[in-house]
């Protein structure tokens, strides 16, 4: 569900998950795990991109679904580890997104330092508040943090790469997209020391951090129970059965 290669010194990590890299727990477990050991390896720096045509659709809403109640509960401390494994991880991280980046896979796309966008690749959004569900703090902090305010997060709206709102800082031809992101990558990871980059990134991260600390325990049990209440009040399932545009 995850491929790792190497391209001049930079991890690349695609998701490589059935149709549309849905985050399911298994895939989450599988982010975590492969960013805290890159965290601590040889890389440079690492890109993360989706394999197909699609970064990520966000989370598996069939599974939360389909599987039992305490599926969610499962994933809301999931998702929560590996948004911030990709965003606490001390090199340059560049995401190469290459396809639709929606609801959850536009967080990991901001949990990112640098975000490159396929031009015509698809659209990219946190859909979170139109489907009914409310952010895990993590989420909700990370695209803050990316982000600077609180339109996008709001309007639940998605966005060409061209006319992102933020979310992405770069736009490139389809076919250079991953190599102009090792080369991201590369540039930042051999112009800033590395323990240098790995101390900015802490302070820039430290507000974040701050309130999740004092905010996070405030708001999870709301968030979990939430979004037991749109699974059982047939919420999510409408969301599913909408005809897609």
């Amino acid at each position: 569900m995850i491929e790792l290669t190497e391209a001049g010194g930079v991890a690349v990590v695609r998701l490589a998950h059935g149709k549309v890299n849905a985050l399911d727990l298994e895939l989450l477990d599988a982010i975590t795990e492969t960013f805290t050991e890159l965290d601590g390896g040889d890389a440079r720096a690492v890109v993360l991109t989706g394999a197909g045509g699609v970064f990520s659709a966000g989370v598996d809403l069939r599974r939360v679904i389909d599987g039992p109640p305490d599926y969610v509960d499962a994933l809301l401390p999931a998702l929560t580890r590996a948004f911030q494994a990709v965003l606490t991880t001390g090199k340059p991280v560049v995401a190469a997104v290459n396809g639709h980046a929606i609801a959850g896979g536009a967080v990991l796309a901001c949990a990112c330092d640098h975000r490159l966008m396929a031009a015509g690749g698809g659209r990219i959004g946190v859909t979170e508040l139109l489907v009914g569900v409310p952010f895990p703090p993590a989420a909700l902090e990370i695209v803050r943090h990316a982000l600077g305010s609180h339109d996008a997060i709001l309007s639940g709206d998605t966005f060409e790469p061209e006319h992102s709102h933020g979310f992405i800082d770069t736009v490139v031809p389809p076919d250079a997209l991953l190599d102009t992101a090792v080369a991201t990558a590369v540039r930042l990871a051999r112009e800033i020391p590395a323990d240098t980059f790995r101390l900015t990134k802490e302070q820039l991260q430290a507000p974040l951090h701050d309130r999740l600390a004092r905010l996070g325990p405030a708001f999870e049990a709301r968030v979990a129970s939430l979004w037991h209440r749109r699974r059982d009040d047939g919420t999510l399932a409408a969301q599913l059965s909408r005809p897609k545009s």
